[in-house]
């Protein structure tokens, strides 16, 4: 084996193991800080926050909150995403509608998500509703700016040849509009993720009975500082992980981007 080849083939391992030796100082990190302070409701050691995520899972309540944030995410989200990606290339292709809905677009997406939080109790109540509502609209606005700004920047002259050969406005929003704009339609489905779960994490906080954040915010309030970090643990690592997952997915959708 050449000096090229291991090189090739030892690359790869070199991310993971910057990222263990990450972890395991910042563990290092947490357990100085905890043994320093010897204050549990300040700043928890790892072994209580591990103690308190064993009860959480035995007793089935970690489960539960974990499924109802889950659920608000998945819903939220695909209906942001069914929403914002069909609109985006419609303002994209036809000017009067682009003239007509982008100014209402620009004038709400200022508005952070938790300030929808009274109207959304107010119309749906405290619940799934109210949960799902915000995180579509946390969710919209990032995948409808990059779908527009992809479906905006195709180059004229792929256009100007569909419609030499007669493709009608139905063709090219499929044929051509849709495609060209995966590549950023997708970079505005993992930042709408992102979105997702910080919004269904503020909406619970207040407007829910159920979640991570409603199990954040009722641990809080007990001084079960352990019980707090492990929701907050528990919403970065599903976080990591469906964000991994549309990147492993992308490496299969869109190899060209993924060259070595």
């Amino acid at each position: 084996m050449t000096i090229r080849e291991f090189g090739s083939r030892a690359i790869p391992a070199a991310p993971w193991i910057c990222a263990l030796f990450g972890i395991l100082f910042f563990l290092a990190g947490w357990f100085l800080i905890a043994k320093t302070y010897q204050n549990p409701i300040l700043a928890p050691s790892p072994r209580e926050v591990a103690i308190s995520l064993i009860d959480l899972l035995r007793d089935g309540s970690l489960l539960r909150d974990w499924t109802a944030s889950l659920r608000r995410v998945l819903i939220g989200f695909f209906l942001a995403a069914g929403i914002s990606i069909p609109l985006a290339l419609l303002l994209s292709a036809v000017s009067p509608v682009r003239w007509l809905l982008l100014p209402l677009v620009n004038l709400l997406r200022p508005i952070p998500p938790i300030a929808w939080i009274p109207m959304a109790i107010l119309w749906f109540g405290i619940g799934d509703a109210s949960g799902c509502f915000i995180t579509s609209i946390a969710a919209f606005f990032p995948i409808f700016i990059s779908s527009f700004s992809a479906s905006t920047s195709i180059e004229t002259q792929y256009l100007r040849a569909a419609r030499c050969l007669g493709s009608t406005r139905w063709a090219l929003l499929t044929r051509i509009y849709l495609p060209s704009s995966l590549p950023g339609i997708w970079t505005g489905l993992r930042i709408g993720l992102g979105q997702s779960w910080m919004a269904v994490v503020t909406a619970e906080l207040i407007a829910a009975q159920s979640g991570l954040g409603y199990m954040i915010q009722a641990n809080r309030l007990q001084l079960e500082t352990p019980r707090v970090i492990v929701g907050m643990i528990t919403i970065a690592v599903t976080g990591t992980v469906m964000t991994a997952g549309l990147e492993r997915l992308s490496r299969h959708l869109f190899p060209w981007q993924h060259l070595p």
